[in-house]
C-alpha cells in the first residue's frame, strides 16, 4: 500500500513540476532567444529491498532538458540586435554568480555606464571580459561578432575597432539550462571560443516556443494530473477497506 502511495503522490508531484515548465515557455512565447524547458525525470528507482525509495526530481539549479530548436528569425535594421547563425552557436555573458554563461538573446543595448548588454541585463563578453564602449556616433557588428565604433566627436567617420564578441559552439559539450535562461557547462567550466562562427546584424531570433503545441502538452499533463489523483484516493479507499477488515466485532 506504502509503494502505490509513494508512487502515486510522486506522479503528483512530477506533474506539478511539468505544469510549471509549460506556462513559463507561455510565458516566454515572445521572448527573444528562448529555448522552451522541457522536464525530464529519472527512473524511480527501489533500495532496500523495496522497503526505501529513490527519487531525484528536477535540480533546482537547472532544467533537466530544453528544446534546441532554433526560433524564427526577423529583420529589424537595429544595429545592436544580432542573430546567431549556427545552431549550435552561442553567444557568451556574465552570469549573475560572476561566471561565464551562454545565451542565444541578441537584443543587445549599451548601458549608461558603457556595458554591452543583452536585453535581460547580462553583460555580453569579448575577448577579455565584459564588453565597455567609449561613446560613439555610428556602431556596427560584423559577422564574426567584431564591434567597430566611430569615436563621437570624430569627424574623420573612420571605424575602429574595440572587441569581438565571444561566440563559442556547445557542439561535444556537456550543457545544461539553468532557471537563468542561460547554457551552462554541466560541472563547471567554460566553452571556447568558435573563431568559425557567424552572427547577423540587424537581425533578432524569436522565441521557439509553439503555443499550439503548449497548450496541447498542457491539457494532456492535466488529464495525467487527475489519473495521478484517482490513484491516490484509490489507494486511500483501499487503506481504509483493508482497516475494516482487521476491526474485531466489539
Amino acid at each position: 500500500m506504502d509503494k502505490l502511495v509513494y508512487t502515486a503522490a510522486t506522479g503528483l508531484k512530477s506533474h506539478m513540476a511539468a505544469q510549471a515548465a509549460i506556462a513559463n515557455n507561455m510565458a516566454n512565447a515572445s521572448t527573444t532567444g528562448f529555448r522552451a524547458d522541457r522536464v525530464v525525470f529519472d527512473r524511480l528507482a527501489l533500495k532496500g529491498g523495496g522497503a526505501q525509495f529513490e527519487s531525484r526530481a528536477p535540480s533546482s539549479e537547472a532544467v533537466q532538458d530544453f528544446d534546441r530548436a532554433p526560433g524564427a528569425l526577423q529583420t529589424t535594421g537595429r544595429p545592436l540586435d544580432v542573430a546567431l547563425i549556427a545552431n549550435d552557436t552561442w553567444m557568451a555573458v556574465q552570469g549573475k554568480d560572476g561566471t561565464e554563461a551562454y545565451t542565444r538573446r541578441g537584443d543587445l543595448s549599451v548601458s549608461p555606464s558603457g556595458t554591452l548588454q543583452t536585453g535581460d541585463g547580462y553583460l555580453v563578453m569579448g575577448s577579455g571580459g565584459p564588453i565597455t564602449l567609449p561613446p560613439y556616433d555610428k556602431l556596427t557588428i560584423g559577422a564574426d561578432g567584431t564591434i567597430s565604433i566611430v569615436p563621437q566627436g570624430d569627424k574623420t567617420g573612420q571605424m575602429t575597432v574595440i572587441d569581438t564578441i565571444k561566440m563559442a559552439s556547445d557542439k561535444g559539450s556537456q550543457t545544461v539550462k539553468g532557471l537563468d535562461n542561460l547554457l551552462h557547462v554541466k560541472g563547471g567550466g567554460v566553452l571556447p571560443q568558435d573563431m568559425n562562427a557567424k552572427l547577423q546584424s540587424g537581425t533578432l531570433e524569436g522565441s521557439n516556443v509553439n503555443m499550439t503545441q503548449a497548450l496541447v502538452d498542457m491539457i494532456e499533463n492535466q488529464r495525467s494530473y487527475e489519473v495521478q489523483a484517482n490513484l491516490l484516493k484509490q489507494a486511500k479507499d483501499l487503506d481504509e477497506g483493508a482497516a475494516s477488515l482487521m476491526r474485531m466485532p466489539g
